[in-house]
């Protein structure tokens, strides 16, 4: 199977990611036309141990890429096999394991969180989703290993697509049962999109696997440790992670209440900072982690060769890619908050200050998860998680202290987030310099990308106030200045040397 490059990976999966993301705005808008902000709030409450799982079992499929990518690189086909059937074990009784626990134990989890009673039908509606989710992150490991990232951009496209039709024809059909009827219903949608993508990768899987000579392993104890070993690191660097997240679903609407705040406004702002602002600042996000897929087979190939100049080249690679993407993702965010809020959310276009200011953590995030890669496919797996650690407890520590002040609420659950992703970020930029002796260009990779990004961001804002002012379509306006806006930076890029536009194309 012909591999595919860092850039060419990255384009791949980031644009499947995009347009995935795309897709699931048609999945929030109506949602959210539905059920309103409080109906969502109840959504977004139990929403984040779903990504709490994601995240753990996401450790397994990047763990299963770098081992697949080092037996590929010795041509090695029963060592892939291996690698395969052991992780798909261990998804399958994870995954079955966790839809179990979420089913059975919802109403003890929703006292110990101390969540609204109404978000119970969201919550075993996703505990439906963790079993399928499981067996689909495996199959996209085995292609990712491979350096294939086509199979795994296509599933996630065709996930969003089942995701949204099922997720609201339930809600609408439920809805007149009440908004957290309406909210399970939606959740249902997560399961429908597992299931989905599972078929197509399967069938997808059987086609590769013909041209393999040998079809049938044993079970491999050596294996299956070397995979622990793996994706244990790898998923606790991503639950950490998520669990800053976790920490918001738990802290946030109880610490509003003690500011002063009803239940009903409570959920309401937390709905704004998580099922509209965190929506928004994820779709950056899906680009991030398009280079973390694509960066650690590519990066555990070069390493497992002690190929240096190739390691440390891939590496400067994802940093800059990195940067190029948050930097005018912020801009973007930051100066047309309420414009893209009104754009996405028509009529419930609410919480634009929010969205402003958590647009702020993006550049932090991504380089976070970049760089937590980026050590962890070179064998540092215990020191990006440390880091993480630290920014967690900071987070936890800040927004304890700021979410009850009644004239900071939510935004000091922002605050404690860019907090902590920035002290990762420090930490995890000096242990990759240390470890490998890597020198970071801060002009091609910061300061030419600041720069492209600030020209980007004032020709937008100047183009968006001209067209709205010709058309008064707030629509019309920003999907003409984002447009141009990204046409621009790509050209801003170009001419400031960032990227060289005859190298990208020549580029195999």
């Amino acid at each position: 199977m012909k591999k595919q490059s860092l850039i060419k990976g990255t384009f791949i999966l980031g644009f499947a990611g995009i347009f995935a993301r795309c897709i699931g705005m048609c999945f929030r808008i109506p949602l959210t036309i539905l059920v309103g902000d409080e109906g969502l709030g109840y959504y977004q409450m139990a929403y984040p141990l779903y990504m709490l799982f994601i995240a753990i079992a996401s450790g397994v499929p990047l763990a299963m890429s770098k081992m697949i990518s080092e037996q590929n690189a010795k041509s090695n086909e029963k060592g892939i096999l291996e690698v395969l059937k052991q992780a798909l074990l261990l998804m399958i009784i994870l995954g079955m394991g966790t839809s179990v626990i979420i089913l059975v134990l919802s109403n003890k989890l929703i006292l110990l969180f101390k969540w609204d009673i109404k978000a119970y039908y969201s919550l075993i509606a996703l505990g439906i989703a963790p079993f399928f989710i499981a067996i689909v992150s495996v199959f996209r490991g085995f292609f990712q290993g491979l350096q294939n990232m086509t199979p795994t951009a296509i599933s996630q496209i065709l996930e969003q697509i089942a995701r949204v039709v099922v997720g609201i024809g339930l809600a609408i059909i439920l809805l007149p049962k009440g908004v957290e009827y309406a909210a399970g219903g939606a959740t249902l949608g997560a399961a429908a999109g597992g299931i989905l993508a599972g078929i197509y990768l399967i069938r997808k899987y059987k086609r590769v696997i013909k041209d393999f000579k040998i079809r049938r392993v044993k079970f491999n104890s050596i294996v299956m440790d070397e995979l622990l070993k793996t994706a244990i690191p790898i998923s606790l660097g991503a639950a950490v992670g998520t669990i800053m997240n976790v920490i918001d679903s738990i802290m946030v609407p109880q610490l509003l209440l003690e500011a002063g705040f009803s239940s009903k406004n409570a959920a309401i702002l937390y709905g704004q900072l998580t099922g509209k602002a965190a929506v928004l600042v994820n779709v950056p996000l899906t680009l991030s982690a398009a280079i973390c897929a694509s960066v650690v087979p590519i990066i555990s190939e070069a390493y497992i060769l002690k190929n240096t100049n190739k390691l440390n080249k891939n590496i400067l690679s994802a940093i800059k890619i990195s940067t190029v993407i948050a930097l005018p993702s912020l801009c973007g965010l930051y100066f047309l908050s309420s414009q893209v809020l009104n754009l996405i959310f028509r009529g419930q276009a609410q919480g634009a200050m929010i969205l402003k200011y958590s647009s702020l953590a993006i550049p932090f995030i991504i380089l976070a998860q970049t760089t937590t890669i980026i050590l962890q496919a070179t064998s540092s797996k215990k020191m990006p998680i440390i880091n993480l650690l630290i920014g967690c407890i900071i987070k936890m520590v800040i927004t304890s202290i700021l979410v009850p002040i009644p004239n900071i609420n939510v935004y000091g659950a922002i605050i404690g987030t860019i907090s902590a992703y920035v002290v990762a970020v420090v930490l995890n930029i000096l242990l990759l310099k240390k470890k490998m002796n890597i020198k970071i260009d801060l002009t091609q990779i910061f300061i030419k990308p600041a720069y492209a990004s600030m020209a980007m961001i004032l020709l937008v804002v100047f183009v968006y106030i001209k067209v709205y002012n010709y058309t008064m379509s707030n629509s019309i306006a920003c999907l003409i200045s984002i447009f141009l806006g990204m046409i621009s930076y790509g050209v801003f890029m170009i001419l400031s040397g960032t990227f060289d536009y005859r190298k990208i194309k020549s580029r195999k």
